[in-house]
């Protein structure tokens, strides 16, 4: 198994446990009042691993420059990053594949 594969395995994992704990109603967070949907709280936590993993590329990157970090290291921390904005994006793109066949729906 690799990198990427185990990757998406936890982050699925991770996505069934909060929604799972989350138990949210269909209509929970839709007046603007309450907590938020589950939905949004999952949005809100691909954007902060989106966040990590780019602070973690870009110091794993500045520790290689002063010889504190193996290549390796490097490598497997941009190639980290990389695969987490690649997985948002392609969540985004489907969300607005949804919405214009939603659109698209006859009333």
């Amino acid at each position: 198994m690799n990198v990427k594969q185990l990757d998406a395995v936890n982050a699925y994992s991770q996505a069934t446990r909060q929604l799972d704990k989350g138990g949210a109603a269909p209509r929970e967070g839709v007046d603007g009042k309450g907590e938020g949907s589950a939905f949004s709280s999952l949005i809100e936590d691909a954007m902060g691993d989106v966040t990590k993993a780019t602070a973690t590329s870009e110091l794993t990157g500045a520790r290689a420059l002063t010889d504190k970090a193996d290549m390796v290291d490097v490598v497997t921390a941009v190639s980290n990053a990389e695969m987490v904005v690649q997985t948002v994006v392609s969540v985004r793109d489907k969300v607005i594949s949804a919405y214009n066949d939603i659109l698209k729906m006859p009333i």
